[in-house]
C-alpha cells in the first residue's frame, strides 16, 4: 500500500535521527550474532495504538514481530501486547522509539475513548474530535490514534477543508464575506466551516450558506442560548454546530448535554499522558 511506504519512509526517519552513527553502547556490549526474545508489556489498563508502525519498524530490520492484540483493542495492566525475536542488537536499538511512538498513541487513543464512551450515554450522535494542535512531523501519527480511540481526526491538512478563523475575519471584516469569498474560491465538494465567537456571528454564519458553526470558547449557558437562537429563527438544521475552546474532562460533560453534532479538544493530542509500556528482554542463545 502506498500508505505504508510512505509511513515506512517516516518512521525510517525517526529511527535514523536516533541513531546518529550507531548505538555506540549496545554495540560494544552486545555480540553482532546474539539472538534474543522480548514482549511489549501494557503497564496500566487502555486503549493500544502504534502496533501497525512498531511492526513497520521491526520487519526491514530482520525481527520476527507478532502482535498478540490490534490496534484499537483494549488492554489491561500485565498484558503482553507484541512478542519479538531476533537480533538482539536491533532489537535494543529501536526499542526506545518504538515504545514512544506507542506509547504516545495509545495515551491518546484510551483518552480520546473514555471520552467516546461518556459521550455515548448522554448524546450518542455526539462526534468526539481533535484539533490541529498536533505535533509537526507526527501528526499523522497522532490523528490515528484519535480515531483508533473512536473519535473524529477532524481535519488531518489545511487542504481537508475550509476553516475560516478568527484572525481570518479580523482582516476580512465580515462573517458573510468570508463565507462568500471561500464559496466562490474553493471547490464545491470542500466543505465551509467558521469559528464564531457569540450568538450574532452564529446567526449570520448559519445565513450566509456556512455547513458547521464552531462555537469559539462559549460557556455551556452561552453555547444553550446561542442553539436556542438558531432553532428559533429556523436556522439550527442547516448547520452542524461544534463546539470547541476551554473544554476539558472537567467540563465535558455539561457541553455533552447540549444538541450539537461535535466537540473538539485539543487537550486529546497536546496534554495527555502517555499509555506506559515496557520491553522486557531475554537472551535466547
Amino acid at each position: 500500500m502506498i500508505e505504508d511506504k510512505l509511513t515506512e519512509k517516516k518512521l525510517l526517519e525517526f529511527l535514523e535521527e536516533d541513531l546518529g552513527f550507531g548505538d555506540i553502547t549496545t554495540d560494544a556490549l552486545i555480540p553482532e550474532e546474539t539472538i534474543a526474545e522480548a514482549r511489549i508489556i501494557s503497564k496500566r489498563d487502555g486503549v493500544i495504538a502504534g502496533i501497525h508502525e512498531a511492526d513497520i519498524i521491526f520487519k526491514p530490520l530482520n525481527v520476527d514481530f507478532k502482535p498478540l492484540v490490534k490496534d484499537g483493542d483494549r488492554v489491561t495492566r500485565g498484558q503482553i501486547i507484541v512478542e519479538l525475536s531476533g537480533p538482539a542488537r536491533t532489537i535494543l536499538t529501536a526499542e526506545r522509539m518504538v515504545l514512544n511512538i506507542m506509547m504516545r498513541m495509545s495515551g491518546i487513543a484510551t483518552e480520546t475513548s473514555k471520552l467516546v464512551d461518556a459521550a455515548k450515554k448522554i448524546n450518542p450522535k455526539l462526534r468526539i474530535a481533535c484539533t490541529r494542535k498536533t505535533t509537526p512531523g507526527f501528526r499523522y501519527f497522532e490523528k490515528k490514534a484519535v480515531s483508533l480511540g473512536g473519535g473524529d481526526a477532524h481535519r488531518l491538512r489545511l487542504d481537508d477543508m475550509v476553516l475560516i478563523k478568527d484572525n481570518h475575519l479580523s482582516i476580512v471584516g465580515s462573517v458573510t464575506e468570508a463565507v462568500k469569498r471561500a464559496r466562490s474560491k474553493c471547490s464545491s465538494s470542500k466543505k465551509i466551516e467558521i469559528e464564531v465567537e457569540n450568538a450574532d456571528q452564529a446567526l449570520e454564519a448559519a445565513r450566509a450558506g456556512a455547513d458547521i458553526i464552531m462555537f469559539d470558547n462559549m460557556s455551556p449557558e452561552e453555547a444553550k442560548k446561542t442553539l436556542e437562537l438558531l432553532e428559533k429563527k429556523g436556522l439550527r438544521d442547516k448547520v452542524l454546530i461544534e463546539l470547541s475552546g476551554g473544554i476539558t474532562p472537567e467540563n465535558i460533560e455539561k457541553y455533552m448535554a447540549l444538541n450539537v453534532n461535535i466537540i473538539s479538544m485539543g487537550y486529546i493530542t497536546h496534554s495527555i499522558k502517555a499509555l506506559d509500556l515496557s520491553l522486557d528482554f531475554k537472551r535466547k542463545r
